[in-house]
């Protein structure tokens, strides 16, 4: 979502879709992964009479009290959500004036970009030796004809040292944007989309997807009747979780579904947006605090080798507006000097000043792919010599379970902290290894007991993005530590050696700030004031006079400075403790104006705001597209904007400035096509099948699959064809069972007791298989076996004219816990059936689609 609206979050909350008058729930199935969120669904239902459509493999719980559903083939949600446009678009049921000003629908593409339709499956620039795009087509058209051109750094492959080169300009964009707002240029943004959703034709999404002609059109009907006749009063929601992210085409899927939302007009409004359901509790806030290789907290790009001083890192992600010439841009993201330089103030406290340029040559510079699937990758073919796994399964949840016990027997030490022995912390264990083998296995392993969740207190950030504040709810066992005591404990023993021994650079350890009461256990209240930021010196804003004492916490990001007078630990959670005390802690149930915004619950990033792009819920005059769901309006009266939710805007930009919704976007909108190299696939999603698929793309069969994905090319990555593996293999999660850790509860045991393989009626029918039977299930990778569940949840599908069948395979069960140690299970990980090929954009693994064959045990 963040190359479409500028930020990669849930655009709404949970709450919030009790406003919805549609849904159009795929790639997740709440009901089971969420229950307790599944109630505003219902709400919405009950009180508004919402419709439901699901689109999921399996009919699930959550299809069962769907007005619709429809059976689709794992991996080929773009086709589904394609058929979406190409219906809105030929029927006119879209936002015509949101379009024109809200999106980049009017701006017009440079000259030479081509669409996969005319180039045999790719957009234009591809390299088939290299598997990349040159993006420089990518890009609009400047008012006076001209384009800049852009300059990427590419991410290299693991274990590759690019030498460093001349520091790129950052990626810029015409500053004046040539536009037709009659939307008839053919190379406008609409008429270019239109021409690249117009394949996606019924008759196409049928032959892809499996969901019927005539089912698909009752769907397509049903979710774009909201703009039947130009009604702009309703709104329409998109909800979906990991079935859509675990896929080569996750992050595109997603785009889809983005610009459905923008063609429609639903982003911004109450009842409306893209709302993705995290898979974990914390996944928002391990994610904005950047728990992925490739950011500093609050979505700060890491610097590469190429940023040879803070300067050049900034001019490099600082982006300019661009725009038509009569229209505003706020373009947030061009303070990002302000939060980069309070970032640095908050790690290196005194030792960060102007004279050292930041302290910026103590950030590692990241010249390679650091991500999941990468390092474990590494680490098989002897690159990487250990790992810390804390609260993190990789044996169980990474694809191709056998490579990833075979990488940690080739690394010299594992470090694992949980609180139950698991597959990784016992990967010697694994089926198969012999005792002569095990004795070969030199890895030394250090098993550290962590708490729980509930042992310790801290923030969940849910997909609402609302940090909630918690607290302990039991005392620690036995010898269990604290993550953060035993982070700091690693750390502080680390610096000690650094001081007494030297080493190669180490002044990143020495001077990075460590002002904790308790240094060996910082208390995680304090870690929170840090992250929000204080005053280094007395500040006061020009326009209101407010003052602000050196070393009171900031009231929000609004008082980041680029001169060292502020510390911010993240610019998003600014806000989240000020002097008034932890806003996380706040549970204030008013809501006076019934949207379920609830001001006083806790805080939601960023500002307190609980709709993103909430301008967007006005018309141009800024007039609320709908009366009864008022979120913001413009107030003539104060001259500035106003609402039951934080105005996510600059409070006194006129509607007359015409400045765009999507401020964190330098062009102020949201974005059809996605310019420039913010996607490595193409500006448009296109339709590419799984590495593994039974069917070649009808598309364009000599571009079957994604051009860019990467696949790994150890021996150990083997994929398949459908003509040794005819079936279709899902995976996902029960209700009854949260990942690895409750096989390990009794409790949870016993309501499942142990795992299955769903099956279709009819191919078990027409394999002989009985419910309860043992089946073995292989890939080119691996074998699992567990007993059959035959089911009519999953239907025989026709795909392209082929008789195809589909299984799904929960998760939740390996070799360790209650179950595997009493003998009940083959002890087998369901992903030691998976691929380790990932998307190209997020380098997430395919988990939610691969083939394999089904026999009797």
């Amino acid at each position: 979502m963040g190359p479409t609206f500028g930020r990669g979050a849930m655009t709404n909350g949970w709450i919030d879709i009790k406003n919805t008058d549609m849904m159009l729930i795929m790639g997740g199935n709440p009901a089971e992964n969420h229950p307790c969120g599944f109630k505003w669904p219902i709400e919405a239902k009950r009180t508004r009479n919402a419709k439901m459509i699901v689109v999921d493999p399996r009919f699930t719980r959550t299809a069962s009290v769907a007005d619709l559903f429809c059976q689709i083939r794992a991996g080929s949600d773009i086709a589904f959500l394609g058929g979406l446009i190409h219906y809105a678009i030929e029927n006119n049921r879209i936002a015509k004036d949101y379009l024109v000003n809200y999106t980049n629908a009017a701006f017009i593409i440079k000259p030479g970009f081509q669409l996969p339709g005319d180039t045999d499956g790719v957009f234009s620039g591809f390299d088939a030796k290299t598997q990349t795009y040159d993006k420089s087509t990518w890009n609009y058209a400047g008012a006076d004809g001209s384009v800049i051109a852009i300059t990427e750094q590419k991410v290299a492959e693991v274990g590759a040292h690019p030498e460093p080169a001349s520091p790129p300009p950052a990626l810029a964009l015409p500053e004046k944007l040539a536009y037709d707002f009659s939307l008839q240029h053919p190379h406008c943004v609409f008429q270019l989309l239109k021409k690249h959703y117009s394949r996606y034709t019924p008759e196409m999404v049928e032959r892809i997807t499996g969901v019927p002609k005539e089912q698909f059109l009752k769907a397509a009907d049903l979710f774009t009747s909201i703009r039947k006749n130009g009604d702009m009063k309703k709104a329409g929601t998109i909800i979906y979780a990991v079935g859509w992210t675990q896929h080569t085409s996750g992050t595109q899927i997603i785009r889809t579904a983005a610009i459905l939302q923008l063609l429609l007009g639903n982003v911004g409004r109450a009842g409306g947006g893209v709302n993705a359901l995290r898979g974990h509790s914390n996944i928002q806030g391990a994610t904005d605090m950047a728990g992925i290789f490739d950011i500093l907290p609050g979505y700060l790009k890491v610097p590469t080798p190429t940023d040879t001083s803070f300067e050049n890192w900034m001019k490099r992600l600082t982006p300019k507006p661009a725009k038509p010439l009569a229209w505003d841009s706020f373009n947030y993201w061009s303070n990002t000097p302000k939060f980069a330089v309070s970032l640095m103030k908050a790690m290196y406290g005194d030792a960060a000043t102007k004279q050292n340029d930041w302290a910026f040559h103590f950030l590692p510079k990241v010249d390679r792919n650091f991500s999941w699937a990468y390092i474990w990758d590494n680490m098989y073919r002897g690159i990487v010599k250990g790992i810390f796994a804390f609260g993190m399964n990789g044996v169980a949840i990474g694809p191709d379970s056998q490579k990833n016990i075979d990488a940690l027997k080739k690394a010299d030490w594992l470090v694992v902290g949980e609180i139950y022995p698991d597959e990784t912390s016992e990967f010697w264990k694994s089926p198969g290894i012999t005792a002569d083998e095990m004795k070969k296995i030199q890895t030394t392993v250090y098993r550290l007991p962590c708490a729980g969740f509930a042992e310790k207190d801290g923030t969940f950030v849910n997909s609402a993005r609302w940090l909630q504040w918690k607290n302990a709810a039991l005392p620690l066992p036995g010898d269990a530590k604290l993550d953060q005591e035993i982070l700091a404990r690693i750390y502080l023993k680390v610096r000690e050696l650094y001081q007494k021994e030297g080493g190669k650079f180490p002044d990143a350890i020495l001077h990075l700030s460590w002002n904790y009461t308790n240094p060996q256990n910082p208390a995680l209240a304090e870690v929170a004031k840090e992250i929000n930021g204080k005053a280094l010196a007395d500040l006061e804003d020009p326009l209101t006079k407010q003052q602000i004492k050196a070393g009171q916490q900031l009231p929000g990001y609004a008082w980041l400075k680029d001169d060292g007078t502020t510390l911010c630990g993240n610019w998003l959670y600014s806000g989240s403790f000020t002097e008034a005390g932890n806003m996380m802690a706040r549970r204030g149930t008013e809501d006076p104006s019934g949207l379920g915004i609830y001001p006083n619950w806790a805080f939601s990033w960023p500002a307190n705001r609980r709709v993103l792009y909430n301008r967007a819920s006005c018309d141009a005059e800024g007039k609320p597209w709908d009366s009864s769901r008022k979120q913001v309006w413009w107030s003539e009266a104060t001259q500035k904007w106003a609402g039951n939710d934080v105005p996510d805007f600059k409070a006194d930009s006129k509607p007359k400035d015409h400045m765009g919704p999507f401020i964190m976007n330098p062009e102020g909108v949201g974005r059809l096509f996605v310019p420039l190299g913010a996607m490595a696939d193409g500006p448009f999603p296109e339709h590419y099948e799984p590495i593994e698929s039974p069917i070649e793309n009808p598309l364009h069969p000599q571009q079957s699959t994604n051009p860019v994905v990467k696949k790994f090319q150890t021996e150990a990555d083997k994929f398949g064809t459908a003509k040794d593996y005819n079936i279709i293999c899902t995976t996902y999660r029960l209700t009854e069972h949260y990942h690895y850790w409750t096989k390990n509860n009794p409790m949870n045991v016993q309501l499942v007791p142990e795992p299955f393989i769903e099956v279709p009626a009819e191919l078990a029918d027409k394999m002989g298989i009985r419910g309860g039977e043992v089946l073995k299930v292989t890939s080119a990778r691996g074998v699992y076996q567990a007993k059959a569940m035959v089911t009519k949840r999953i239907k025989r599908m026709t795909i392209d004219g082929k008789e195809t069948y589909q299984i799904g395979i929960p998760i939740h069960w390996g070799y360790r816990g209650i179950a595997e140690d009493e003998g009940k299970t083959a002890r087998t990980p369901a992903n030691s059936l998976s691929p380790t090929v990932v998307d190209p954009n997020a380098y997430t693994p395919e988990f939610k689609g691969f083939l394999v064959k089904v026999e009797k045990a």
